[in-house]
């Protein structure tokens, strides 16, 4: 998995390749989190990764929740095979997906 950032004031735009799974989801949002203190808009690109697992479903959630309380985040590039887990697992409901 290949995590990229970039900045513009209060909002960060992270966006993810590959896999997010068992084995780098802890990466993931290690990364994630390092940059979040002042962002508003939190917006994940996912339109390079392929496949997220129940451990990257917790890393959204626990996202979530931080932006709740300090602003709004948002997926985009969300592919037919994550839009389908989103839909199957309820994500679909709780996240933003444009």
């Amino acid at each position: 998995m290949k995590v990229t950032k970039k900045k513009n004031g209060n909002a960060l735009t992270i966006a993810a390749e590959g896999r997010i799974d068992t084995v780098t989801a802890k990466e993931f949002e290690t990364e994630a989190k390092a940059d979040l203190d002042g962002v508003e808009n939190l917006t994940l690109d996912f339109s390079k990764l392929d496949y997220i697992s129940s451990a990257g479903l917790r890393v959204l959630l626990s996202l979530q929740k931080v932006m709740s309380k300090q602003g709004s985040m948002k997926l985009i590039g969300v592919n037919e095979t994550l839009n389908d887990i989103f839909e199957v697992t309820g994500f679909s409901d709780i996240l933003t997906i444009e």
